[in-house]
């Protein structure tokens, strides 16, 4: 059984961590701040956010001291990560489940930070939510869409119901039709497939299973997928979601040129022959418009016609 956290109200405050990269432009972290106090929530910062060590937002210890003082922190009601990048893996040896077991609160993040969702979500049993980092609410980032189900998400007590289609782009394509029901799992498939062999590997028997990704050429896709395939992650989901996959074409890519396989010809050779319910091109992960989505959680895939459907409360 999964632990369920409090929703968020106005006046709660909302820690601020840095688990994975810095920001480039500094200002970025300001505007984020901003936006939150205008929603009438008040922000704690780590210690350490946005120090910048490389190409990670300071030392592993202090990135990691920073995600356990907000848990153990009884005066912060959710956790937000400031991005994702590179860098969350690297603190799973380090945090205290403990404290998380005794501290259950709203944990939000995508990209980099499906690292602590799988680890987070696998050792404390707690909910968290793969959604937008602290960045992606600055303006311009932040489309209607995507606060509209971060705020369903949070603060209320009821199933965030149909995920639906991005307003830009509401094609959704089944490629495998049917019915499925189970618990949602999943997030950036790099890092899924990286948690394969370790402590912290995903599991996905009789679930729903979603990926997404963004910024990697579709052989890479390719060797990703067929990696979670040898596995048997595929075939034990009974349902798989391939949300956006951004920018995910050949290097040399040219429009009319098709030297290359395109992810959807992958997943027609990868995932179409497993026969399980699967579509592709929900707003989850990169896009323009990013659903939250609770991890944890009940949800129903009827991929004919397009549908995922979380149809279990995320919060207590």
């Amino acid at each position: 059984m999964f632990v369920k956290p409090k929703p968020l109200r106005k006046g709660d405050t909302i820690g601020i961590i840095a688990p994975a990269s810095p920001t480039f432009d500094r200002t970025d972290l300001m505007r984020s701040i901003q936006v939150i106090k205008d929603w009438g929530f008040r922000c704690k910062l780590g210690r350490n956010v946005n120090k910048k060590h490389g190409y990670l937002s300071g030392k592993d210890w202090e990135r990691v001291e920073d995600l356990n003082e907000m848990f153990r922190d009884k005066g912060v009601r959710a956790i937000l990560c400031l991005q994702g990048g590179y860098g969350s893996m690297r603190l799973l040896p380090y945090i205290d489940y403990n404290s998380i077991r005794k501290n259950p609160k709203i944990f939000i993040g995508y990209s980099d930070i499906t690292a602590l969702h799988l680890a987070i979500n696998k050792l404390t049993g707690l909910v968290t939510f793969h959604g937008p980092s602290m960045v992606g609410l600055a303006p311009p980032y932040l489309s209607k869409y995507t606060k509209d189900y971060l705020f369903r998400a949070l603060t209320k007590k009821k199933p965030i119901g149909q995920i639906k289609p991005s307003p830009d782009d509401p094609w959704v394509w089944t490629i495998t039709p049917g019915k499925a029901q189970g618990v949602l799992v999943g997030g950036n498939l790099s890092l899924i497939a990286a948690s394969l062999g370790t402590p912290y590997e995903i599991e996905t028997r009789g679930k729903i299973l979603f990926l997404e990704e963004v910024d990697v050429e579709p052989y890479h896709f390719d060797q990703m997928l067929t990696q979670l395939l040898l596995a048997g992650k595929l075939k034990e989901a009974k349902g798989i979601v391939i949300g956006e996959c951004v920018r995910c074409v050949p290097a040399d890519f040219r429009p009319g040129y098709y030297s290359s396989l395109s992810i959807e010809d992958v997943l027609v050779e990868i995932v179409k022959p497993l026969n399980i319910p699967a579509v592709y091109n929900l707003p989850i992960g990169h896009g323009d418009h990013r659903a939250t989505l609770p991890l944890g959680v009940m949800a129903t895939l009827d991929a004919g016609k397009g549908k995922l459907i979380v149809t279990e409360t995320a919060l207590s």
